[in-house]
């Protein structure tokens, strides 16, 4: 199942990405960000696929969480690429009958076999770089 993101430049570092069902994201690395950053943007995306999963697992498991958030912290390489060399999840709920061992397996459980995003950054992709 392939996936499209278009994306367009609107002057200095700014981009405008849209799905292919027409949904949209602000990226923006300018000095005025309007927007988060590329980086920025993939924490985020971790964060809410994981959060996907770890909502389902708990409802299936009668155990619904009433309240969650997800904090996300990256700590970045100090030379280029500057990629990300570690990746802390930390997940924080609530709700009736919800316990933290219950928590802990549904996050490992998305993490180590749900999470699509977890997955594609702990693995080698093949990327292809293309002209027009």
């Amino acid at each position: 199942m392939k996936k499209t993101m278009n994306v367009t430049w609107l002057g200095e570092q700014r981009y405008l990405g849209v799905s292919e069902s027409g949904h949209q994201i602000l990226i923006d690395n300018s000095p005025t960000k309007i927007g988060v950053s590329p980086m920025e943007a993939l924490l985020g995306a971790l964060a809410t696929c994981t959060a996907y999963d770890v909502v389902e697992i708990m409802k299936k498991r009668r155990t619904p969480l009433a309240s969650y958030r997800i904090e996300v912290e990256g700590e970045r390489a100090d030379t280029d690429p500057k990629r990300y060399t570690t990746i802390t999840v930390r997940h924080i709920a609530s709700g009736e009958g919800v316990t933290e061992d219950a928590l802990s397996k549904a996050a490992h459980l998305s993490h180590e076999k749900y999470c699509s995003v977890a997955a594609s950054i702990s693995s080698e992709i093949v990327l292809e770089t293309r002209l027009g």
